[in-house]
């Protein structure tokens, strides 16, 4: 086979398109049920289901929001339960993850769609919350929301 400019060309055209389909780095296993864990929490909040609470958050949370107010697991569970707020919807986006040892912070921007004393409201939010590796599961430690710039 003879190689020409035109094969070269083809083949070089190729390998880009094969290489910027890969994806940058592989998950680890560690992320990957952070990221669980992140989405079980969504998930707990819109349904106020106090099982799945207790099992995604630590005993020694403290959860931060915008306004300064910061809350026990005790005073966390029970507003969500009495859904205060009421969440309607939480859509995450330039979520990073980084595990170091037992420990883990998970950032992301949240748009999110709630009820508040029955006023229906859309709130962007910037979010860090750190994890703790406690019985083989990720549990929530530490939440702070606060006004993106």
């Amino acid at each position: 086979m003879r190689t020409t400019r035109r094969y070269l060309a083809a083949a070089a055209g190729a390998l880009a398109i094969a290489v910027t389909s890969l994806p940058c780095h592989a998950e680890s296993a560690d992320d990957a049920a952070l990221r669980t864990a992140v989405d079980n929490l969504g998930k707990a909040l819109i349904a106020a289901d106090k099982a799945a609470l207790e099992a995604v958050v630590s005993d020694q949370l403290s959860f931060g929001h915008t306004s300064g107010r910061v809350e026990t697991k005790a005073e966390f569970v029970s507003n969500i339960l009495a859904k205060k707020p009421m969440y309607k919807s939480i859509t995450r986006s330039d979520t990073t993850f980084s595990v170091v040892g037992n420990n883990a912070i998970a950032r992301y921007t949240a748009a999110v769609d709630l009820e508040v004393g029955g006023k229906e409201m859309s709130i962007t939010v910037g979010v860090m919350t750190v994890w703790v590796m406690d019985g083989g599961t990720w549990k929530l430690l530490a939440h702070q929301s606060f006004k993106p710039t």
